[in-house]
């Protein structure tokens, strides 16, 4: 194989599954360093102790959990990618405190927000444009516990970086995890979904 296009190749597959750990030093949240897991993954686990808002139909068939540190530019990737999927599958994205002290406070205030999905918006495009992302404001006590009890959760998972996908394959009903973000197509294929139209590649003329 030709040295060029298997640097190439690499550099392609290390950019699709991109993901943020904790940065050297960081007390934010709990030590999320790859680790063995002290509890194995479950969406039931996910279901009973994590808390999220739920982007997509509520009543949808397909449930997919999304850990997510709202400092992380590859979940902000994530959010624009799992956009086209919404109306397959309900997306639940459970914020934890990974990268530093605005992870869990950020996180915090997305569950908070009355609108979470309108606040996401504007915090990625807030972070996109080097501004800072949400402010926190008011009493939230008992958002950041939910913060931490997801970061727990994850961590008792032994998962080391985010985002990190938990779901069942819509056609084969199969567990499937992943750290780290993907494109539109890679995400339909990991969850069984189909690829929609829109999302495809404009055929060449």
């Amino acid at each position: 194989m030709n040295t060029k296009f298997l640097c190439a190749a690499i550099v392609a597959v290390s950019l699709l599954l991109a993901g943020c750990n904790k940065a050297p030093g960081s007390t934010a949240g709990a030590d999320t360093t790859a680790k063995a897991a002290s509890q194995p993954v479950s969406i039931a686990a996910v279901t009973a102790d994590a808390k999220g808002f739920t982007v997509g139909a509520p009543m949808s068939a397909h449930t997919v959990y999304v850990f997510f540190d709202a400092q992380c530019p590859h979940c902000a990737e994530l959010w624009d990618a799992a956009k086209p999927l919404i109306p397959q599958a309900k997306f639940v994205w459970i914020p934890v405190g990974l990268l530093n002290p605005a992870s869990t406070e950020q996180g915090a205030a997305l569950l908070a927000a009355k609108d979470p999905v309108s606040a996401m918006d504007a915090h990625e495009a807030s972070m996109r444009a080097h501004q800072g992302g949400i402010t926190a404001s008011g009493d939230m006590d008992a958002q950041r516990a939910e913060v931490r009890k997801n970061t727990d959760l994850m961590t008792r998972f032994g998962f080391g970086s985010i985002p990190t996908i938990v779901a069942a394959n819509a056609r084969t009903g199969a567990l499937v995890t992943q750290e780290g973000a993907s494109g539109t197509a890679a995400l339909a294929t990991l969850l069984g979904l189909q690829m929609p139209a829109a999302a495809l590649p404009a055929p060449a003329n």
